[in-house]
């Protein structure tokens, strides 16, 4: 390794990319230090705030040695405030990691308070948050702890799970910073819809969005159906996040319990067969198909009148495929940019890129269900893939997932455009 690679000289995958690391007191600090060479080693301008508390642990000159800027830690610097310093280094960050997160500063930062530079740093900036917290394994399982991080989550704010194993203390158990070189790999997911791009009210301005949401019911008889367990989040988080990325937002939505995301115009359907004839509807005259839906894959061939009573023999269903909605979509000449979605049990990867191909998408975002995972839960985990690309975004809270996964798709649309 060369002198500037050991600076972080070098060209990588966060070349030009402005990170913002905030170190909370705590023996995990020393890692921060590893963090920002690693960061620095992808390409990445780091600048270091630190607590009080983590300047105990670790001192200004390492990290200020390593990331090659002064250190902020007083939010009371007469230097830096004579022009909003604070404010001039929050605009200033595409992303904020939070690495070691203590308990305290997760309290701090879920409850909105601004009593010194870190908290007052991430209530002034508009830039995506990474938490990764590190504390005692009692301290991390602490109710008011999970309540804490809950709470962040469901304001969009990523949290990577602390490591399971030894801590500093001499106990066992969840509580560990996770290693750099992981910590690293998330900042790259949350940055990846490209160099120096970051959402915005812009990215889909002038463009019609259409999107399906929800589950479908595929009625037996007059009170009972076939259906799934998909909640509608997923799709109505990405509703809200094309809406606010500046589109025409328009969503083909199976029965749901959620509010309709406000400005944006839902289309409500109950089968597979009237989801399909609302989205061919809407299509035609838009730019962008995103279909997050879960359509049910078969329907009942009969339909029974009334609610015919239960017997003590078997039940027999003959059932019929529904039609492909996506690939219908992807068919059409002319045809919006086409975003599939996938929910796999297992393979991923492979089942992703059949359909990609298979059906003649643009690019589609797959995810693994299971006993908690996937469906019913806030949380989820995306792997996306074009012709020549992928990337993984998350885990992390749906609404956040939504809108890396808006400003992904308005960079293809982007790059389509200029070819």
């Amino acid at each position: 390794m060369t002198a500037d690679e050991e600076c972080g000289e070098r060209r990588g995958r966060l070349d030009g990319r402005r990170v913002l690391l905030v170190v909370a007191g705590g023996i995990a600090a020393y890692k921060a230090a590893e963090l920002v060479r690693k960061l620095r080693g992808e390409g990445a301008e780091v600048r270091v705030a630190a607590t009080a508390g983590a300047l105990r642990f670790v001192g200004v000159a390492t990290f200020q040695a390593l990331s090659g800027h002064r250190v902020r830690h007083d939010l009371w610097d007469e230097e830096a405030e004579a022009a909003m310093g604070h404010i001039e280094l929050a605009r200033w960050a595409e992303i904020v990691v939070a690495a070691p997160a203590s308990a305290h500063l997760l309290a701090r930062f879920a409850h909105g308070l601004a009593d010194d530079l870190p908290t007052t740093l991430v209530l002034a900036s508009e830039a995506p948050l990474l938490l990764v917290p590190a504390m005692n394994r009692v301290m991390w399982l602490h109710p008011a702890t999970q309540a804490n991080v809950a709470h962040l989550r469901a304001r969009g704010v990523t949290v990577l799970e602390p490591d399971v194993g030894e801590q500093a203390c001499g106990e066992h158990g969840p509580g560990r910073l996770p290693e750099p070189a992981l910590i690293v790999e998330r900042v790259q997911a949350l940055l990846a819809p490209g160099p120096g791009e970051r959402f915005s009210a812009d990215l889909l301005a002038g463009r019609r969005v259409v999107v399906s949401a929800g589950p479908t019911r595929e009625p037996l008889d007059e009170v009972r159906y076939i259906g799934n367990r998909s909640s509608g989040r997923m799709g109505y988080a990405v509703a809200t996040a094309a809406l606010r990325a500046g589109a025409e937002v328009v969503v083909v939505s199976g029965p749901v319990g959620l509010p309709p995301p406000e400005g944006v115009r839902v289309r409500r359907v109950e089968t597979a067969l009237e989801m399909r004839e609302a989205v061919l509807d809407e299509v035609r005259a838009a730019d962008v198909f995103m279909a997050v839906a879960a359509v049910a894959d078969y329907r009942p061939a009969r339909r029974a009148a009334g609610k015919p009573a239960k017997t003590a023999g078997g039940l027999r269903l003959e059932l019929v495929p529904n039609p492909d909605i996506v690939a219908e979509v992807a068919a059409l000449d002319p045809r919006p940019f086409v975003v599939g979605f996938a929910a796999e049990a297992d393979d991923l990867e492979a089942h992703c890129r059949n359909k990609l191909e298979r059906k003649g998408l643009d690019m589609i975002a797959g995810n693994l269900v299971g006993p908690g995972r996937g469906f019913d839960v806030e949380d989820n985990t995306l792997h996306v893939f074009w012709a020549g690309g992928e990337v993984r975004l998350g885990p992390g809270a749906k609404t956040a997932l939504a809108r890396d996964l808006v400003a992904l798709v308005a960079r293809r649309l982007a790059e389509r455009r200029r070819r």
